[in-house]
């Protein structure tokens, strides 16, 4: 008796990517049979893999065959292993590669990280995943819903599970958006013992189903012993998601943002998405504020004109203005754009700086108020300067020294300004 499986993709179309067919059979060993663009270099090294990675995962008896278009090992670990599971869905085994010292485990996410940008990786697509990290956004999304079709859904997960492990994020947020259901929960158990930092829970309507996920993480990290935090970003998708907005976003502690998707919700209310966007504000202020009663990151949707840059950036001006901290991006030239239009005006940190500084004086003076000038700054107006000079910082459009500079410029006799003001 034969059980056949193949994964991958192949095609004069493909890169970064390999198609691996497997036949397991009741003896005659292990055969290969590979062709690959990249044979006169790496032949040894590739069949070397393949029968490593089927011992691994119990199989003797079989013929391999791969057509190569110059995947990396940790896509044709990937490939192989999807390829073994469709032909033996009840394999025990994994083949995993040897992760990144910062990678499985153990990541590092902070609560309060900047999210100005998260960009979505189709999560079956090597191409796209490889190089990510490069483009500096704030997040990368390596996507197990929408954008996988259903039959690749099982390998998908293998391959986001080896990205996970064996690539390095450059300081990114390393995070995935799992599938609806119990689906979802499943693809819980592929990523978060591989160092996932931020799961994104898609098309949310109640508070049950992001306790649903946290319960499903929680009980993953008690048995693998995992000490660092998952935190979850909750989508809001639908009217009804959008109705119970704070609920959803104050469900569990480990909520760090909240985030609205137009395209679905509009489709939900029988709407066509306009850039002027007064068929959504309602339910972008819902989510926006629930976010913020919720004391949760409030995260505006993608803006899908690739090509639109200006489009883009008065869209950013817009969400930043209502009070949105980020955007979701679907190609990487928006990350910059986005970035720059999150920054605050010139004038804007050059005011934020005079009220820390007159805030920061009256502490170390023991004064109960604070005042700029002849006027008086309440709490709030403090609060806002102090956020406002930490995304200047961030941004780049202010020196994180910029005290220092301050100090020499009122020496000087002049006010202090930002980079770029």
């Amino acid at each position: 008796m034969t059980r056949r499986g193949e994964a991958g993709r192949r095609g004069k179309d493909v890169r970064s990517d390999c198609w691996i067919g497997v036949e397991i059979r009741e003896a005659g060993g292990l055969e290969i049979a590979l062709a690959s663009k990249v044979a006169a270099l790496y032949e040894t090294s590739i069949r070397r893999q393949l029968a490593a990675g089927m011992a691994a995962l119990g199989v003797a008896h079989a013929v391999v065959q791969i057509d190569d278009q110059g995947a990396v090992p940790l896509v044709i670990d990937a490939r192989l292993e999807a390829a073994v599971r469709r032909a033996w869905p009840s394999c025990p085994a994994q083949l995993l590669p040897a992760a990144r010292p910062a990678a499985a485990g153990s990541a590092a996410g902070a609560r309060e990280r900047l999210r100005r940008s998260r960009l979505y990786l189709p999560g079956n697509e090597p191409k796209f995943m490889l190089g990510a990290a490069l483009h500096g956004a704030d997040g990368l999304i390596l996507d197990l819903e929408d954008s996988v079709a259903p039959a690749e859904k099982d390998a998908a997960r293998v391959l986001v599970r080896n990205v996970l492990r064996v690539l390095d994020f450059r300081g990114a947020e390393r995070m995935v958006r799992i599938n609806q259901g119990e689906r979802g929960l499943e693809d819980l158990d592929w990523i978060v013992p591989h160092g996932v930092e931020c799961v994104l829970v898609p098309k949310v309507e109640s508070p049950a189903q992001v306790l649903a996920v946290r319960d499903r993480i929680d009980a993953i990290r008690a048995a693998q012993r995992i000490v660092a935090p998952v935190w979850l970003m909750p989508i809001v998708e639908s009217a009804r998601g959008a109705w119970l907005a704070y609920e959803i976003a104050a469900a569990a502690d480990t909520v760090v943002a909240l985030a609205i998707g137009l395209e679905d919700y509009t489709a939900d209310i029988g709407a066509e998405r306009t850039l002027e966007g007064r068929e959504s504000f309602w339910a972008r202020a819902q989510v926006l504020n629930g976010a913020r009663a919720a004391g949760v990151q409030p995260i505006d949707t993608v803006f899908s004109d690739i090509g639109d840059m200006e489009g883009l950036r008065k869209s950013v001006e817009e969400a930043r203005s209502l009070g949105f901290v980020g955007k979701g991006c679907i190609h990487p030239r928006q990350i910059a754009v986005v970035h720059d239009a999150f920054a605050p005006p010139a004038e804007a940190v050059a005011r934020a700086q005079k009220i820390v500084l007159a805030f920061e004086d009256a502490q170390a003076r023991g004064l109960g108020a604070v005042a700029l000038g002849s006027k008086m700054i309440d709490p709030p107006v403090v609060k806002r300067a102090q956020a406002t000079v930490a995304a200047a910082v961030a941004a780049g459009k202010l020196a994180a020294d910029w005290r220092r500079a301050a100090d020499a410029a009122e020496v000087a006799g002049k006010k202090p300004e930002g980079k770029g003001s």
